[in-house]
């Protein structure tokens, strides 16, 4: 998984969010994230993982937010993925912005290059290659800050709702942007990014979400 951030002027990003979500800010700015990743052995509670669907690369671009109840969560501005139950599925029980995508992650070496594009608007997609460095010992406090999330919001019928989200802290590396051509940010209506002013690289960590519930 790589993670990819950038910054904002907090009114920016409010503007996207429905009330009463609001963004969460730090050092004053709001952050922007491209999670790049690939998902395996997923399933459904106790129900083994189904061949063939279990495996599949994805990414989300999502932003810090405070909920109703005054916690703090990720809001997704779009997810791709290249599993269609996943993103049908998905879309349905939670009420996130599931892109079905064409999806390439391959590694040669310490370099990783993730590739998308969406199934019914091939314009928007990525094209991202990173270089792997060293593990980091300790997790610093901005990283925590941005993976160490919690709960994720999204609005179904209207009203306000969260996910919560389990795992352990992600291990930590360094990672040199490569390459980087991307279209989310415009697709989401964003304004356009240069280079992410911070990135890490992990190689994964056990992920659970729980049942929807109205906030």
């Amino acid at each position: 998984m790589t993670f990819l951030h950038w910054t904002f002027d907090p009114a920016v990003i409010q503007a996207f969010l429905p009330s009463p979500f609001e963004v969460d800010v730090r050092d004053d700015r709001a952050w922007v994230s491209m999670t790049l990743f690939v998902m395996s052995g997923f399933r459904l509670g106790p129900l083994p993982g189904v061949p063939g669907m279990s495996t599949f690369p994805e990414t989300n671009l999502r932003t810090y937010v405070r909920g109703p109840d005054g916690h703090d969560g990720i809001w997704f501005f779009s997810l791709e993925a290249a599993s269609l139950p996943l993103v049908v599925g998905a879309s349905m029980l939670y009420g996130v912005p599931y892109k079905w995508a064409d999806m390439d992650v391959t590694t040669t070496g310490e370099t990783v290059r993730y590739r998308s594009h969406r199934r019914h608007d091939p314009s928007v997609g990525h094209d991202v290659s990173v270089r792997i460095g060293e593990h980091r010992p300790e997790e610093s406090p901005i990283d925590d800050w941005l993976t160490g999330r919690w709960r994720a919001y999204t609005t179904v019928r209207g009203r306000p709702a969260a996910v919560p989200v389990d795992h352990p802290p992600w291990p930590m590396a360094d990672v040199t942007v490569l390459d980087l051509d991307e279209s989310l940010f415009r697709a989401a209506g964003l304004p356009a990014v240069g280079p992410p002013i911070h990135a890490r690289y992990s190689p994964g960590v056990d992920v659970r979400l729980g049942l929807i519930r109205r906030v």
